[in-house]
C-alpha cells in the first residue's frame, strides 16, 4: 500500500528481457532496501529482486507489461518512486495500491499562472470510478481531479512543488501515463455494477 507521495525520482539504468520477465535496473537514492520489498515505480507496484549501491532491480511479467507502459521503458527513462507505506506513517496523499487500472493519454497541457493543468483521457474503468474532487493516481502521484470536462477526461491541477519532485512536469500532449482510480470510487462502482447491468 502506498500514499501517492513520491519520495524519489529514479532513472532506468538497464533493461533486459529474461525468462523471468523484463528486468529493470533503476538508479535511486534509497538505502536499506530489502529483497522482496514492494516499490511503486511510476505507480506500478514491483518487487525488489536485487539491490546494489545506488540501484535496485525489479522484474515485470507479462500481465504487468500488458496493463502498463513498462514495455516502452528504455535506458534513461525517469520514473516516480515510492516505498511502501508503514502503518505508523502519515497518510498525506490517498490510499494507493500500486495496481495500475489502465493507461491514460495526455490530451491537453496548459501552464496557467503557478498551476500546470493536464487533461487526461481515461480508460472506461477509470472514468466510471472518477468524480470531481476525487483522487486519481497519475504515474504514482496522488492528485485531485479538478473537473471532468467530459465523461472520459479528467483535468488535474499540479502545484509547483509536485512538478519539481516528480516526472509530471515533463509530460506532453500524447504521452501515456499509468492511472489508478480512487479505491473508494472503484469499490462503489463494483458494488453497483450488478444493479446497473439489470437496468
Amino acid at each position: 500500500m502506498f500514499t501517492g507521495l513520491v519520495t524519489a525520482v529514479g532513472t532506468v539504468r538497464a533493461v533486459k528481457d529474461t525468462a523471468r520477465g523484463r528486468r529493470l535496473t533503476i538508479a535511486a537514492p534509497y538505502r536499506g532496501l530489502a529483497i522482496g520489498e514492494s516499490i511503486a515505480v511510476s505507480g506500478a507496484c514491483l518487487t525488489v529482486v536485487r539491490k546494489a549501491r545506488g540501484a535496485f532491480d525489479v522484474e515485470a511479467i507479462g500481465p504487468t507489461r500488458e496493463r502498463t507502459t513498462i514495455g516502452d521503458w528504455q535506458k534513461g527513462t525517469r520514473v516516480n518512486l515510492e516505498r511502501a507505506l508503514k502503518l505508523r506513517d502519515r497518510l498525506g496523499g490517498h490510499l494507493v495500491s500500486g495496481h495500475v487500472d489502465g493507461v491514460g493519454t495526455v490530451k491537453a497541457r496548459e501552464l496557467r499562472g503557478d498551476t500546470l493543468l493536464l487533461d487526461i483521457a481515461l480508460p472506461p474503468d477509470v472514468a466510471q470510478a472518477s468524480v470531481p474532487r476525487g483522487s486519481l493516481a497519475v504515474d504514482g502521484v496522488s492528485l485531485t481531479i479538478s473537473e471532468l470536462p467530459r465523461a472520459d477526461v479528467a483535468q488535474v491541477a499540479i502545484i509547483a512543488h509536485t512538478r519539481e519532485v516528480t516526472t509530471l512536469d515533463a509530460l506532453q500532449v500524447g504521452d501515456r501515463v499509468h492511472l489508478e482510480a480512487d479505491p473508494v470510487g472503484r469499490m462503489v462502482q463494483h458494488m453497483l455494477r450488478p444493479y446497473m447491468e439489470k437496468r
